[in-house]
Parts: C-alpha cells; sequence; structure tokens
C-alpha cells in the first residue's frame, strides 16, 4: 500500500471553473511551504502545460526551468494527475498527485490525493526525519491550506 495524503474541499464554483483556476492560475493561487519545496532555491513560478504528457515546472527567477513533473491525466472540469518530484529525489523516487472535480449541486468537490510517498524514506530531505504518519499529516494540512487559497482564488 502507497503511502497517501487524501484531503477534499468544496468550492462555489463550476467544476471547469475551478479546473482552469487550478491550471492556468496555479501561480497566483499556490503558495510555497518552506517544508515542501521542489528546489532548494524555490519559490520559484509553477505552471501546466496543457494535455497529458505537459510539464509541470517550476521556473525560478534566474529563469531556471525545473521540472517537477508530467501530466498523467487531463480531462478539464472533471481530472487531473501528474506526477510529483523534488530536485533532491533519487531517479526511482516520484509520487504523483491525483485531483478530481466533482459538481455537487452548485458546487464543486475536489479532492487531491497524493501518493506514493513510500519511494522516499524517512531520512530523505523531502520528509524532514518525520515518521511517516507526522510527515503525512503535515503534508494533508498544506494541500488543505493550498485548496482553501484555491477557493479563494475561484
Amino acid at each position: 500500500m502507497s503511502s497517501s495524503v487524501i484531503v477534499a474541499l468544496r468550492i462555489k464554483a463550476a467544476p471547469q471553473r475551478v479546473f482552469d483556476v487550478f491550471t492556468r492560475e496555479i501561480a497566483a493561487w499556490w503558495k510555497p511551504n518552506d517544508l515542501f519545496q521542489f528546489t532548494p532555491r524555490s519559490p520559484g513560478v509553477l505552471a501546466f502545460e496543457a494535455g497529458v504528457g505537459g510539464r509541470f515546472t517550476e521556473t525560478l527567477a534566474n529563469g531556471k526551468v525545473f521540472e517537477i513533473g508530467r501530466i498523467t491525466a487531463w480531462a478539464p472540469g472533471e481530472h487531473l494527475a501528474f506526477t510529483w518530484r523534488q530536485a533532491s529525489f533519487a531517479p526511482d523516487q516520484e509520487t504523483h498527485v491525483d485531483v478530481r472535480f466533482e459538481r455537487i449541486g452548485a458546487e464543486t468537490r475536489v479532492t487531491v490525493e497524493h501518493r506514493g510517498w513510500d519511494s522516499v524514506p524517512r531520512e530523505h530531505v523531502a520528509k524532514h526525519g518525520f515518521p511517516n504518519e507526522i510527515f503525512l499529516q503535515r503534508h494533508g494540512e498544506w494541500w488543505r491550506a493550498l485548496l482553501a487559497l484555491l477557493r479563494s482564488a475561484s
């Protein structure tokens, strides 16, 4: 079983609008967290390249582009999935983020599952030495905070 974080939040907007804000406007609402940086030089500006196979990137202030991952599912208004790597990950270390956008009346329930953390050992800098349960709790708190910012931007 893969170590994962699952969080969900309702947003008073249509699924297509929330998907667009998540993907096209990520640089406006995504706020970095010192514990969960992609590179040692973070924060940069995040962006998605639309479509399966597109890149999820962070462009640093010096212009360097770090590829965080690749889009594995792109169904506007419904589903987004992408791989997630930090610069310090070994070649066999990769996590996966799955985001669902589900209409619930006049709202959209956004569900994020970030899995694959079992590929990253506790000693790795990305986990800050936290036991798995505490790391996953902290990472889940960060995703909840990010979804709250997404709600404000939608």
